[in-house]
Order: structure tokens, then sequence, then C-alpha cells
């Protein structure tokens, strides 16, 4: 207790130095919190985004079937079965058939993935209820970078041209009933949604998909079938996250590094010029490694001032910015980025930013203070080094 207020004191009556050390330290600590913060934020709600729009709990895809090559999509399709059939009627499933087609619009011609689904699903986000209307036409549904790849607009119509089973070409005019926002690519880009029924007349089908997607939380296992888990489904978004970590990492680092030097200057400074009242502290009948305590605290305690000092502005930027978000201005980067991204601070990531600071400080200020211990009182309290 008397290393603690004795390193106060000192830390106090060095006035604007200690501030000045603390002030960039606290900066350092409001950065890493907020990087890592915006990071998770982004991880949770790119992860949420993709299991709504696109993989629920999980697929159950065709032993075929890749969506990385297109050659696997014509035949990577197979019948549903009774034990499916039953999970499809029971909400359970979600049947999904997949084929490649072209469109022709303005006159260009744009390859794109047909997707057929059923109209009354509710497993995803994707607004298939517009795909009720008028049963003697072909209606279709689009995401708004699909809309603005193709120049489509709702009511546009155009043209449709695939292959059914027997590779016969056919072709039919599509009616664009509704385009929805999605912050999913996968579900959005080069993609069309039709009604799976009329999908499977027009391929020649007889109740067969592509892939399942199921809403069970522990889906079990189907024969013919090969299940992904969501580790598999969004390993590509971990990646990005990870990479975006690592990048942080180093900029983090550099800062945090600044600071530590700063309180590394400041602890050499203090010994080479307090040597007369480290000679004091022995001659009181402190030992050397007691000495060597009280500047090493001294030193760590700029840790702890940078945390109430960070807490102080950065706490209000952090629930400020917990209710604005941080937009990207619908930034499209090919995967998975909502347009405006919340924090998420959990306490894991406080308490694991907080341990970091104090640690290095308190090593860093420990380094020059094991100098004390070879010094000769005597001549310290001189004022001269041995």
């Amino acid at each position: 207790m008397v290393a603690f207020k004795l390193a106060y004191r000192n830390l106090i009556g060095a006035g604007l130095r200690t501030w000045l050390n603390v002030s960039v330290l606290s900066f350092a600590f409001v950065l890493i919190i907020f990087y890592n913060g915006m990071i998770d934020g982004w991880n949770r709600q790119g992860r949420n985004d993709t299991q709504e729009w696109e993989v629920a709990n999980g697929q159950y895809w065709h032993p075929d079937y890749d969506k990385l090559d297109v050659y696997s999509i014509k035949d990577a399709n197979q019948e549903l079965g009774e034990q499916v059939d039953e999970l499809v009627k029971a909400g359970q499933l979600l049947p999904v058939l997949i084929q490649q087609a072209t469109i022709y619009p303005q006159g260009r011609m744009q390859s794109i993935l047909l997707k057929g689904v059923p109209t009354d699903q509710i497993i995803l986000k994707l607004p298939t209820d517009s795909l009720q209307g008028d049963k003697n036409s072909l209606q279709a549904i689009i995401g708004r970078r699909m809309a603005k790849t193709a120049q489509l607009k709702v009511n546009d119509r155009v043209l449709l041209r695939w292959r059914d089973k027997n590779g016969t070409f056919d072709a039919r005019e599509i009616t664009i009933t509704s385009i929805f926002y999605c912050d999913v690519p996968g579900a959005d880009n080069g993609q069309i949604y039709i009604d799976y029924e009329k999908m499977q007349d027009m391929m020649g089908f007889n109740n067969r998909a592509t892939l399942l997607v199921t809403a069970n939380e522990e889906p079990e296992v189907l024969a013919g079938w090969d299940f992904k888990n969501l580790d598999f489904l969004l390993a590509e978004l971990d990646q990005m996250i990870e990479s975006k970590k690592g990048g942080g990492i180093v900029l983090q680092g550099v800062l945090l590094l600044i600071a530590l030097l700063a309180i590394f200057d400041t602890q050499v400074l203090s010994i080479f010029r307090r040597q007369k009242e480290i000679g004091t502290y022995v001659a009181l009948g402190l030992t050397r490694n007691q000495v060597v305590g009280i500047f090493t605290i001294e030193g760590g305690m700029h840790s702890v001032l940078a945390a109430l000092l960070g807490a102080v502005y950065g706490i209000p930027f952090f629930l400020w910015l917990d209710t604005v978000g941080l937009s990207f201005g619908g930034l499209d980067v090919g995967i998975t980025m909502a347009e405006v991204i919340y924090p998420y601070y959990s306490l894991g990531l406080i308490l694991s930013t907080t341990l970091l600071v104090v640690l290095a400080a308190t090593v860093v200020s420990y380094l020059p203070a094991r100098k004390i211990a070879r010094m000769n009182p005597t001549e310290a309290l001189k004022g001269k080094i041995q």
C-alpha cells in the first residue's frame, strides 16, 4: 500500500509529463477497443444476415454440387424422397433447385443462376410471397445488386433462356415483381428467384432439388445428402474477419508501442534524476527490490490512469456509436457487409484489452527499474550512478 501511495504521489507530482503519457496510452486503449468492437460487430451482423437470407442453420447439398464449379450445377439435383418430403411439409426444410440460365436485358446477354424456391417458405427472408401472383405468367424476384447489374426495375420484362433436363433450349419472358434489399452478395449477385413448382415444370423435373436449407438447430442425417454446417458455409466471411483483425493488430501495435516508449523514456529519465530519492529509500530500510517495485508500480499506474481517462471520453463515444453505427455508404466488397455496422463490445474484449495495456505498461516500467537493484546506496545519495 505504501508503494502505491508513493507511486501515485510521484505521478501526480510529475504534472504535465504524466498526463501526456496517460493521454497517448488512453488513446491507444480506446482505439483497440473501438477497432475490435467494430470488427466483432461486423462479424455478428454478417453471420446473422447470411443465416437469415441464405443458409439458415445449415444446408444439405447434393453430393456432386459445388457452388464454385458451374459445370457441377446442371446434374447436381435429386428427388427429395419420403423423409425429406415430410420435413418440407413440416416447415423444417426448404428445397432449392438451381440451374444455369441466360437473360437478355436491353438486348444484352447475361448469365445467371436460376433458383426455384417455394413461394410459401418462411425459413429465409427472401420475399417469395411476391411470386404468388398471376399463375399464367412467370414472375421473378431479384436483389438490388442484380437489378443494378442488369438494369432492371420492378414490372420490367426480360427474356429468359434455359436448358431442360434433356439439354433442349427453351425461352420465356419473366416479369420482375420485386427487388429486395439484401446485404448478402451470395443471395443476390447474378441470381433470379422463381416459383419452385414452375421451375420443376420448366426443367422437366419432378420434386427434385439441388440443396435443402434447414431451420433445425440440430439437423438430422438425411440419406443421399451432404450436410454443410455453419462453420463451412460461413468460412469465407470468417477468413475475411480474421484478415481484418490481423491488419488491425499492426496499427494498434504501433500506437501502443509509441505510448509504451514514452513511458519507458519517462522511467529512464526519472531514475536518472531521482538517484538521491532512491538512495534515501534504501537508507530508510527499504530493500532494493522494494524500491524497484515502487518505480515499477509508478510506471504501471500510467495504464490505470489511462483506463480511467479513456473511460471518461470513450464510454460516451461508444454509446453514441452503438446508437448511430458506422456507415459505409453501401460499399460493396463482395462479402456480407451491412451498410451501417453497429459495434459489439463484449466484456471479454474490454477485460482483455485492459489486461494487455496494464501488463505491457508494467513490463516496460520494470525494465529500466532493474538498474536500481545495482545502485550503490551511498553513491545514490550523492547523486552518482554506479
